[in-house]
Protein backbone atom coordinates (compact mmCIF):
# COMPACT_ATOMS: atom_id res chain seq x y z
CA UNK A 1 0.00 0.00 0.00
CA UNK A 2 2.69 2.96 1.19
CA UNK A 3 4.28 1.37 -1.90
CA UNK A 4 1.70 2.52 -4.48
CA UNK A 5 0.62 5.74 -2.79
CA UNK A 6 4.41 6.65 -3.04
CA UNK A 7 4.45 6.34 -6.75
CA UNK A 8 0.99 8.05 -6.75
CA UNK A 9 2.15 10.80 -4.84
CA UNK A 10 5.23 11.78 -6.80
CA UNK A 11 3.09 11.35 -9.81
CA UNK A 12 0.35 13.94 -8.63
CA UNK A 13 2.88 16.00 -7.47
CA UNK A 14 5.07 16.54 -10.99
CA UNK A 15 1.31 16.37 -12.97
CA UNK A 16 -0.29 19.61 -10.86
CA UNK A 17 2.83 21.33 -11.11
CA UNK A 18 3.82 20.67 -15.00
CA UNK A 19 0.26 21.32 -15.92
CA UNK A 20 0.72 24.18 -13.82
CA UNK A 21 -2.47 23.58 -11.56
CA UNK A 22 -0.67 24.42 -8.67
CA UNK A 23 2.41 26.40 -7.82
CA UNK A 24 5.60 23.95 -6.97
CA UNK A 25 5.81 25.43 -3.21
CA UNK A 26 1.96 24.74 -2.65
CA UNK A 27 2.00 21.46 -4.44
CA UNK A 28 5.03 20.50 -2.11
CA UNK A 29 3.49 21.13 0.75
CA UNK A 30 -0.25 20.16 0.17
CA UNK A 31 0.29 17.00 -1.67
CA UNK A 32 2.21 15.50 0.86
CA UNK A 33 0.21 16.45 3.90
CA UNK A 34 -2.67 15.00 1.85
CA UNK A 35 -0.98 11.68 1.49
CA UNK A 36 0.63 11.80 4.92
CA UNK A 37 -3.42 11.67 6.15
CA UNK A 38 -4.08 9.01 3.58
CA UNK A 39 -1.76 6.47 4.79
CA UNK A 40 -3.09 7.06 8.56
CA UNK A 41 -0.30 8.74 9.57
CA UNK A 42 -1.51 12.45 9.98
CA UNK A 43 -1.20 12.47 13.82
CA UNK A 44 2.60 12.61 12.96
CA UNK A 45 2.84 15.11 10.16
CA UNK A 46 4.10 17.62 12.44
CA UNK A 47 6.99 15.49 13.43
CA UNK A 48 7.49 14.37 9.93
CA UNK A 49 7.83 17.77 8.97
CA UNK A 50 10.05 19.00 11.63
CA UNK A 51 12.14 15.99 10.71
CA UNK A 52 12.81 17.13 7.34
CA UNK A 53 13.15 21.07 8.15
CA UNK A 54 15.62 20.31 10.72
CA UNK A 55 18.32 18.07 8.03
CA UNK A 56 17.18 20.60 5.11
CA UNK A 57 17.89 24.15 7.21
CA UNK A 58 21.89 24.53 7.10
CA UNK A 59 20.81 24.51 2.96
CA UNK A 60 18.34 26.60 3.80
CA UNK A 61 20.73 28.99 5.69
CA UNK A 62 23.48 28.43 2.99
CA UNK A 63 21.26 29.71 0.22
CA UNK A 64 20.62 32.56 1.71
CA UNK A 65 23.89 33.68 2.54
CA UNK A 66 25.19 32.44 -0.84
CA UNK A 67 22.37 35.02 -2.98
CA UNK A 68 22.98 38.00 -0.75
CA UNK A 69 27.08 37.64 -1.37
CA UNK A 70 26.79 37.01 -4.77
CA UNK A 71 24.40 39.39 -5.39
CA UNK A 72 26.54 41.89 -3.53
CA UNK A 73 29.24 40.40 -6.08
CA UNK A 74 27.16 41.23 -9.14
CA UNK A 75 26.46 44.47 -7.65
CA UNK A 76 29.87 45.64 -7.07
CA UNK A 77 30.91 44.30 -10.72
CA UNK A 78 33.19 41.99 -9.92
CA UNK A 79 31.81 39.36 -12.65
CA UNK A 80 31.14 42.38 -15.28
CA UNK A 81 34.80 41.46 -16.80
CA UNK A 82 33.70 37.81 -17.48
CA UNK A 83 30.50 38.86 -18.97
CA UNK A 84 31.91 41.35 -21.64
CA UNK A 85 34.40 37.92 -22.52
CA UNK A 86 31.71 35.80 -23.05
CA UNK A 87 29.93 38.14 -24.96
CA UNK A 88 33.46 38.68 -26.94
CA UNK A 89 33.28 34.82 -27.68
CA UNK A 90 29.54 34.59 -28.08
CA UNK A 91 29.55 37.61 -30.79
CA UNK A 92 25.31 38.03 -30.52
CA UNK A 93 25.56 34.65 -32.15
CA UNK A 94 22.70 32.43 -30.63
CA UNK A 95 24.70 29.36 -31.46
CA UNK A 96 27.52 30.56 -29.79
CA UNK A 97 25.56 31.41 -26.39
CA UNK A 98 23.97 28.58 -25.64
CA UNK A 99 27.35 26.04 -26.18
CA UNK A 100 29.07 29.70 -23.83
CA UNK A 101 26.24 28.48 -20.96
CA UNK A 102 27.56 24.88 -21.77
CA UNK A 103 30.82 25.70 -21.21
CA UNK A 104 30.41 28.46 -18.36
CA UNK A 105 28.70 26.26 -16.40
CA UNK A 106 30.70 23.40 -16.79
CA UNK A 107 33.57 25.71 -15.18
CA UNK A 108 32.22 26.97 -12.52
CA UNK A 109 30.99 24.15 -11.15
CA UNK A 110 34.33 22.87 -10.81
CA UNK A 111 33.68 24.82 -7.04
CA UNK A 112 30.92 21.39 -6.03
CA UNK A 113 27.97 23.78 -5.22
CA UNK A 114 25.29 24.31 -7.73
CA UNK A 115 23.75 27.11 -6.74
CA UNK A 116 26.95 29.16 -6.92
CA UNK A 117 26.95 27.78 -10.84
CA UNK A 118 23.83 29.16 -11.72
CA UNK A 119 23.82 32.52 -10.37
CA UNK A 120 26.75 33.05 -12.03
CA UNK A 121 25.85 31.67 -14.62
CA UNK A 122 22.50 33.16 -15.26
CA UNK A 123 23.61 36.44 -13.87
CA UNK A 124 26.45 36.40 -16.95
CA UNK A 125 24.28 35.41 -19.49
CA UNK A 126 20.71 36.57 -19.11
CA UNK A 127 21.29 40.08 -20.31
CA UNK A 128 22.17 38.70 -23.65
CA UNK A 129 19.41 35.68 -23.36
CA UNK A 130 16.95 38.85 -23.05
CA UNK A 131 18.88 41.26 -25.69
CA UNK A 132 18.47 38.20 -28.49
CA UNK A 133 14.93 37.29 -27.37
CA UNK A 134 16.13 33.75 -26.86
CA UNK A 135 14.44 31.09 -25.31
CA UNK A 136 15.08 31.38 -21.63
CA UNK A 137 14.35 27.88 -20.58
CA UNK A 138 17.18 26.99 -23.06
CA UNK A 139 19.35 28.49 -21.39
CA UNK A 140 18.18 26.86 -17.55
CA UNK A 141 18.32 23.10 -19.38
CA UNK A 142 21.95 23.70 -20.82
CA UNK A 143 23.19 24.83 -17.67
CA UNK A 144 21.36 22.74 -14.72
CA UNK A 145 22.38 19.15 -17.33
CA UNK A 146 25.78 20.71 -17.92
CA UNK A 147 26.06 21.13 -13.84
CA UNK A 148 24.60 18.06 -13.08
CA UNK A 149 27.33 16.21 -14.89
CA UNK A 150 30.05 18.45 -12.73
CA UNK A 151 28.05 17.32 -10.03
CA UNK A 152 29.59 13.97 -9.70
CA UNK A 153 32.78 15.57 -8.30
CA UNK A 154 34.40 13.97 -4.92
CA UNK A 155 33.25 17.20 -3.20
CA UNK A 156 30.10 17.67 -5.12
CA UNK A 157 28.21 15.34 -2.60
CA UNK A 158 27.01 12.44 -4.65
CA UNK A 159 30.49 10.74 -4.83
CA UNK A 160 31.34 11.53 -1.10
CA UNK A 161 27.71 10.22 -0.17
CA UNK A 162 28.08 6.94 -2.11
CA UNK A 163 31.26 6.11 -0.46
CA UNK A 164 30.18 6.84 3.05
CA UNK A 165 27.06 4.55 2.34
CA UNK A 166 29.25 1.69 1.17
CA UNK A 167 32.38 2.36 3.38
CA UNK A 168 34.49 3.06 -0.20
CA UNK A 169 36.94 5.55 -1.40
CA UNK A 170 35.84 8.06 -3.16
CA UNK A 171 38.69 7.77 -5.57
CA UNK A 172 38.31 4.57 -6.52
CA UNK A 173 34.69 5.70 -7.02
CA UNK A 174 35.52 8.89 -9.21
CA UNK A 175 38.43 8.27 -10.93
CA UNK A 176 37.33 5.22 -13.15
CA UNK A 177 34.07 6.91 -14.05
CA UNK A 178 36.26 10.29 -15.53
CA UNK A 179 36.34 8.88 -18.94
CA UNK A 180 32.69 8.24 -18.89
CA UNK A 181 31.81 11.75 -17.52
CA UNK A 182 33.98 13.18 -20.03
CA UNK A 183 31.77 11.78 -22.63
CA UNK A 184 28.80 13.28 -21.22
CA UNK A 185 30.55 16.54 -20.99
CA UNK A 186 31.22 16.16 -24.35
CA UNK A 187 27.44 15.78 -25.61
CA UNK A 188 26.23 18.44 -23.22
CA UNK A 189 28.70 20.29 -25.56
CA UNK A 190 26.95 19.05 -28.45
CA UNK A 191 23.40 19.36 -27.67
CA UNK A 192 23.83 23.14 -26.63
CA UNK A 193 25.07 23.79 -30.31
CA UNK A 194 22.01 21.95 -32.04
CA UNK A 195 20.10 23.74 -29.41
CA UNK A 196 22.17 26.90 -30.62
CA UNK A 197 21.54 26.37 -34.21
CA UNK A 198 17.62 26.08 -33.81
CA UNK A 199 17.69 29.30 -32.02
CA UNK A 200 20.30 30.58 -34.82
CA UNK A 201 17.34 29.64 -37.21
CA UNK A 202 14.79 31.07 -35.27
CA UNK A 203 16.12 34.09 -34.20
CA UNK A 204 19.28 35.30 -36.90
CA UNK A 205 22.86 36.48 -35.95
CA UNK A 206 23.82 40.00 -34.50
CA UNK A 207 27.13 41.61 -34.91
CA UNK A 208 28.56 42.51 -31.61
CA UNK A 209 28.86 45.91 -32.36
CA UNK A 210 24.78 45.31 -32.79
CA UNK A 211 23.98 43.44 -29.50
CA UNK A 212 25.44 46.07 -27.81
CA UNK A 213 25.43 49.29 -29.78
CA UNK A 214 23.82 51.81 -27.49
CA UNK A 215 21.08 54.25 -28.24
CA UNK A 216 21.50 56.90 -25.69
CA UNK A 217 22.17 59.52 -28.52
CA UNK A 218 18.57 58.73 -29.69
CA UNK A 219 16.69 58.02 -26.37
CA UNK A 220 19.04 58.57 -23.88
CA UNK A 221 19.13 54.96 -22.34
CA UNK A 222 21.21 52.21 -22.21
CA UNK A 223 20.48 48.94 -24.16
CA UNK A 224 19.80 45.55 -21.76
CA UNK A 225 22.89 43.83 -21.42
CA UNK A 226 24.99 47.26 -20.64
CA UNK A 227 22.76 49.45 -18.87
CA UNK A 228 18.94 49.75 -18.14
CA UNK A 229 15.86 51.04 -20.31
CA UNK A 230 14.19 49.85 -23.09
CA UNK A 231 15.55 47.83 -25.78
CA UNK A 232 16.49 49.51 -29.10
CA UNK A 233 14.13 48.61 -32.39
CA UNK A 234 14.80 47.43 -35.58
CA UNK A 235 17.63 45.21 -35.03
CA UNK A 236 17.57 42.45 -37.42
CA UNK A 237 17.31 39.34 -36.43
CA UNK A 238 15.82 40.36 -33.12
CA UNK A 239 12.41 42.19 -34.16
CA UNK A 240 11.72 45.76 -33.79
CA UNK A 241 9.09 45.71 -31.33
CA UNK A 242 9.66 47.06 -28.33
CA UNK A 243 9.09 45.34 -24.47
CA UNK A 244 6.50 45.80 -22.47
CA UNK A 245 5.97 45.49 -18.89
CA UNK A 246 4.02 42.11 -18.47
CA UNK A 247 4.21 39.64 -16.61
CA UNK A 248 7.85 38.56 -15.16
CA UNK A 249 6.96 34.79 -15.17
CA UNK A 250 6.98 34.10 -19.60
CA UNK A 251 9.81 31.91 -19.70
CA UNK A 252 10.43 32.11 -23.55
CA UNK A 253 10.52 33.70 -26.43
CA UNK A 254 9.80 31.05 -28.78
CA UNK A 255 8.49 30.94 -32.04
CA UNK A 256 7.05 27.92 -34.78
CA UNK A 257 10.66 26.99 -35.11
CA UNK A 258 11.91 27.20 -31.64
CA UNK A 259 12.61 23.75 -29.82
CA UNK A 260 10.37 24.79 -26.80
CA UNK A 261 7.55 25.63 -29.77
CA UNK A 262 5.44 22.40 -28.51
CA UNK A 263 5.85 22.81 -24.90
CA UNK A 264 4.74 26.20 -25.17
CA UNK A 265 1.67 26.55 -26.75
CA UNK A 266 1.61 30.59 -25.62
CA UNK A 267 4.78 31.17 -27.61
CA UNK A 268 3.52 28.97 -31.28
CA UNK A 269 2.28 31.10 -33.96
CA UNK A 270 4.29 34.13 -33.99
CA UNK A 271 5.92 35.74 -36.86
CA UNK A 272 9.58 34.91 -36.95
CA UNK A 273 11.98 37.08 -34.91
CA UNK A 274 8.25 38.73 -33.15
CA UNK A 275 8.67 39.46 -29.72
CA UNK A 276 5.03 39.86 -27.82
CA UNK A 277 4.86 42.46 -25.10
CA UNK A 278 5.22 40.56 -21.86
CA UNK A 279 7.71 38.23 -22.89
CA UNK A 280 10.50 37.64 -20.37
CA UNK A 281 12.72 37.00 -22.78
CA UNK A 282 13.03 40.18 -24.52
CA UNK A 283 13.27 41.79 -21.35
CA UNK A 284 11.09 44.41 -19.44
CA UNK A 285 12.21 47.99 -18.52
CA UNK A 286 11.86 47.83 -14.83
CA UNK A 287 13.76 43.95 -14.39
CA UNK A 288 17.16 44.25 -12.54
CA UNK A 289 18.38 41.72 -14.51
CA UNK A 290 18.60 44.37 -17.37
CA UNK A 291 20.62 46.95 -15.40
CA UNK A 292 23.46 44.12 -14.18
CA UNK A 293 26.01 45.68 -17.12
CA UNK A 294 25.29 48.75 -16.76
CA UNK A 295 28.64 50.44 -16.64
CA UNK A 296 27.19 53.59 -14.62
CA UNK A 297 25.26 52.10 -12.07
CA UNK A 298 25.51 53.36 -8.51
CA UNK A 299 26.32 50.11 -6.79
CA UNK A 300 29.58 49.59 -8.84
CA UNK A 301 33.24 49.67 -6.26
CA UNK A 302 35.94 49.42 -9.36
CA UNK A 303 38.65 50.67 -6.56
CA UNK A 304 37.63 47.28 -4.71
CA UNK A 305 38.01 44.87 -7.09
CA UNK A 306 40.78 43.04 -6.34
CA UNK A 307 39.39 42.82 -3.00
CA UNK A 308 36.13 41.15 -3.89
CA UNK A 309 37.81 39.02 -6.67
CA UNK A 310 40.44 37.79 -3.63
CA UNK A 311 37.13 37.78 -0.88
CA UNK A 312 35.89 34.94 -3.55
CA UNK A 313 38.56 32.93 -4.30
CA UNK A 314 39.32 32.58 -0.24
CA UNK A 315 35.52 31.74 -0.24
CA UNK A 316 35.66 29.28 -3.05
CA UNK A 317 39.08 27.81 -1.73
CA UNK A 318 37.56 27.24 1.98
CA UNK A 319 34.72 25.66 0.68
CA UNK A 320 36.66 23.56 -1.55
CA UNK A 321 39.00 22.64 1.65
CA UNK A 322 35.42 22.54 3.81
CA UNK A 323 37.26 24.37 6.12
CA UNK A 324 34.09 25.57 7.68
CA UNK A 325 30.29 24.43 7.10
CA UNK A 326 29.53 25.92 3.87
CA UNK A 327 26.55 28.17 5.46
CA UNK A 328 29.08 29.49 8.15
CA UNK A 329 31.58 30.49 4.87
CA UNK A 330 28.58 32.15 2.81
CA UNK A 331 27.06 33.65 6.36
CA UNK A 332 30.59 35.15 7.17
CA UNK A 333 31.41 35.68 3.10
CA UNK A 334 28.38 38.04 3.03
CA UNK A 335 28.49 39.54 6.05
CA UNK A 336 32.50 40.99 5.29
CA UNK A 337 31.16 42.24 1.57
CA UNK A 338 28.28 44.14 3.07
CA UNK A 339 30.66 45.99 5.19
CA UNK A 340 33.45 46.72 3.11
CA UNK A 341 31.25 48.04 0.29
CA UNK A 342 28.67 49.37 1.63
CA UNK A 343 29.97 50.75 4.87
CA UNK A 344 26.77 52.46 5.22
CA UNK A 345 23.79 51.16 6.71
CA UNK A 346 21.10 52.64 4.47
CA UNK A 347 23.12 51.15 1.41
CA UNK A 348 23.15 47.92 3.18
CA UNK A 349 19.84 47.57 3.93
CA UNK A 350 19.49 49.06 0.29
CA UNK A 351 21.81 45.82 -1.04
CA UNK A 352 19.98 43.55 1.34
CA UNK A 353 16.35 44.81 -0.18
CA UNK A 354 17.08 44.46 -3.22
CA UNK A 355 17.56 40.38 -3.03
CA UNK A 356 15.16 39.63 -0.91
CA UNK A 357 12.80 38.01 -3.69
CA UNK A 358 15.53 35.46 -4.51
CA UNK A 359 16.00 34.57 -0.56
CA UNK A 360 12.66 34.43 0.29
CA UNK A 361 11.53 32.61 -2.92
CA UNK A 362 14.45 30.07 -2.68
CA UNK A 363 14.63 29.97 0.96
CA UNK A 364 10.54 29.08 1.09
CA UNK A 365 10.99 26.25 -1.75
CA UNK A 366 13.33 24.74 0.69
CA UNK A 367 11.56 24.45 3.37
CA UNK A 368 8.60 23.23 1.35
CA UNK A 369 10.40 20.61 0.20
CA UNK A 370 11.15 19.67 3.40
CA UNK A 371 7.52 18.29 3.77
CA UNK A 372 7.66 16.65 0.58
CA UNK A 373 10.94 14.37 2.08
CA UNK A 374 9.94 14.49 5.46
CA UNK A 375 6.73 12.73 4.80
CA UNK A 376 8.23 10.47 1.67
CA UNK A 377 10.94 9.47 4.04
CA UNK A 378 8.94 9.46 7.52
CA UNK A 379 5.71 7.40 6.81
CA UNK A 380 8.25 4.73 5.17
CA UNK A 381 7.32 5.34 1.39
CA UNK A 382 10.50 5.55 -0.12
CA UNK A 383 11.83 2.25 1.76
CA UNK A 384 8.85 0.41 0.73
CA UNK A 385 9.10 1.58 -3.33
CA UNK A 386 12.85 0.89 -3.14
CA UNK A 387 12.20 -2.54 -1.88
CA UNK A 388 9.26 -3.35 -4.54
CA UNK A 389 11.42 -2.23 -7.45
CA UNK A 390 14.21 -4.17 -6.23
CA UNK A 391 11.79 -7.39 -5.97
CA UNK A 392 10.78 -6.66 -9.23
CA UNK A 393 14.14 -6.82 -10.98
CA UNK A 394 14.64 -11.02 -12.15
CA UNK A 395 17.11 -13.19 -10.91
CA UNK A 396 18.19 -12.92 -14.87
CA UNK A 397 19.47 -9.55 -14.48
CA UNK A 398 21.30 -10.13 -10.85
CA UNK A 399 24.72 -10.07 -12.55
CA UNK A 400 24.18 -6.60 -14.26
CA UNK A 401 23.57 -5.48 -11.10
CA UNK A 402 25.35 -2.02 -12.38
CA UNK A 403 23.39 -1.79 -15.36
CA UNK A 404 20.05 -2.28 -13.25
CA UNK A 405 21.69 0.51 -10.68
CA UNK A 406 22.30 3.02 -13.59
CA UNK A 407 19.55 2.76 -14.85
CA UNK A 408 17.33 3.18 -11.60
CA UNK A 409 19.33 6.14 -10.80
CA UNK A 410 17.61 8.07 -13.04
CA UNK A 411 14.37 8.17 -11.98
CA UNK A 412 15.42 7.73 -7.97
CA UNK A 413 17.62 10.72 -8.04
CA UNK A 414 14.81 12.34 -9.87
CA UNK A 415 12.13 12.06 -7.21
CA UNK A 416 14.44 12.37 -3.88
CA UNK A 417 17.23 13.61 -2.56
CA UNK A 418 20.71 12.34 -2.76
CA UNK A 419 20.53 11.44 0.65
CA UNK A 420 17.50 9.14 0.50
CA UNK A 421 18.94 7.42 -2.47
CA UNK A 422 22.35 6.61 -1.51
CA UNK A 423 22.09 6.21 2.30
CA UNK A 424 18.55 4.22 1.45
CA UNK A 425 18.93 2.54 -1.82
CA UNK A 426 22.07 2.36 -3.02
CA UNK A 427 22.94 -0.36 0.08
CA UNK A 428 19.77 -2.48 -0.79
CA UNK A 429 21.02 -1.91 -4.52
CA UNK A 430 24.57 -3.24 -3.19
CA UNK A 431 23.32 -5.53 -1.22
CA UNK A 432 21.29 -7.18 -4.24
CA UNK A 433 24.26 -7.13 -6.35
CA UNK A 434 26.73 -8.51 -3.94
CA UNK A 435 24.61 -11.64 -3.67
CA UNK A 436 25.45 -12.44 -7.79
CA UNK A 437 29.05 -11.28 -7.67
CA UNK A 438 29.14 -7.87 -8.64
CA UNK A 439 31.42 -5.88 -6.89
CA UNK A 440 29.98 -2.69 -4.52
CA UNK A 441 32.15 -0.08 -6.10
CA UNK A 442 30.22 -0.94 -9.27
CA UNK A 443 27.34 -0.01 -8.19
CA UNK A 444 28.40 3.10 -6.24
CA UNK A 445 29.89 4.57 -9.74
CA UNK A 446 26.71 3.64 -11.65
CA UNK A 447 24.43 5.53 -9.11
CA UNK A 448 26.57 8.69 -10.73
CA UNK A 449 24.68 8.22 -13.61
CA UNK A 450 21.37 9.57 -12.79
CA UNK A 451 23.17 12.92 -11.71
CA UNK A 452 22.75 15.15 -15.53
CA UNK A 453 18.53 14.72 -14.38
CA UNK A 454 18.88 15.01 -10.61
CA UNK A 455 19.85 18.58 -10.76
CA UNK A 456 16.21 19.69 -12.23
CA UNK A 457 14.93 17.37 -9.32
CA UNK A 458 12.23 19.64 -7.62
CA UNK A 459 13.97 18.42 -4.34
CA UNK A 460 16.87 20.21 -5.42
CA UNK A 461 17.00 24.07 -3.67
CA UNK A 462 19.56 25.02 -6.71
CA UNK A 463 17.28 24.58 -9.55
CA UNK A 464 14.83 27.13 -7.54
CA UNK A 465 17.52 29.65 -7.56
CA UNK A 466 18.21 28.93 -11.44
CA UNK A 467 14.83 29.58 -12.53
CA UNK A 468 14.16 31.93 -9.98
CA UNK A 469 16.59 34.27 -11.11
CA UNK A 470 15.90 33.40 -15.17
CA UNK A 471 11.92 34.15 -14.31
CA UNK A 472 11.39 30.49 -15.96
CA UNK A 473 8.35 28.45 -14.63
CA UNK A 474 9.44 25.09 -12.69
CA UNK A 475 7.14 23.23 -14.99
CA UNK A 476 8.39 25.00 -18.53
CA UNK A 477 11.74 24.32 -17.60
CA UNK A 478 10.95 20.80 -16.32
CA UNK A 479 8.99 20.16 -19.56
CA UNK A 480 12.40 20.89 -21.48
CA UNK A 481 15.05 19.70 -19.51
CA UNK A 482 13.94 16.60 -18.49
CA UNK A 483 14.04 14.67 -21.75
CA UNK A 484 17.45 16.09 -22.34
CA UNK A 485 18.79 15.57 -18.99
CA UNK A 486 17.45 11.64 -19.23
CA UNK A 487 19.16 11.74 -22.76
CA UNK A 488 22.48 12.48 -21.02
CA UNK A 489 22.06 10.31 -18.34
CA UNK A 490 22.02 7.49 -20.48
CA UNK A 491 25.05 8.08 -22.56
CA UNK A 492 27.03 8.62 -19.85
CA UNK A 493 25.65 4.82 -18.58
CA UNK A 494 26.45 3.57 -22.15
CA UNK A 495 30.28 5.39 -22.03
CA UNK A 496 30.63 3.92 -18.81
CA UNK A 497 29.62 -0.09 -20.06
CA UNK A 498 31.80 0.68 -22.88
CA UNK A 499 34.31 1.58 -21.03
CA UNK A 500 34.10 -1.28 -18.48
CA UNK A 501 33.74 1.07 -15.40
CA UNK A 502 30.13 -0.49 -14.96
Amino acid sequence: MLTVLGFVMIAAFLALVMTRKMSPMAALVLIPALFCVLVGRGAHLGDYVLKGIGDLAPTAAMLMFAIVYFGVMIDVGLFDPIVRVILRFCKADPMRVVVGTAVLAAVVSLDGDGSTTFMITVSALLPLYKRLKMSLVVMTGVAATANGVMNTLPWGGPTARAATALKLDAGDIFVPMVPALAVGLVFVLVLSYVLGLRERRRLGVLTLDEALESPRAETGQVLVGTGSGPTATGIKGVGAEPSGGGSPQSPTADGPDSPEASDAPEASGRPHGSHRPGDDSGGSGDDSATTVLDPLRPTLRPRLYWFNAALTAALLTLLVLQTLPIPVLFLLGAAIALTVNFPHMPDQKARLAAHADNVLNVSGMVFAAAVFTGVLTGTGMVEHMARAVVGAIPDGMGPHMGLVTGILSIPFTYFMSNDGFYFGIVPILAEAGAAHGVAPVEIARASLVGQALHMSSPLVPAVYVLVGMARVEFGDHTRFTVKWAALTSLVVLGAGLLFGTI
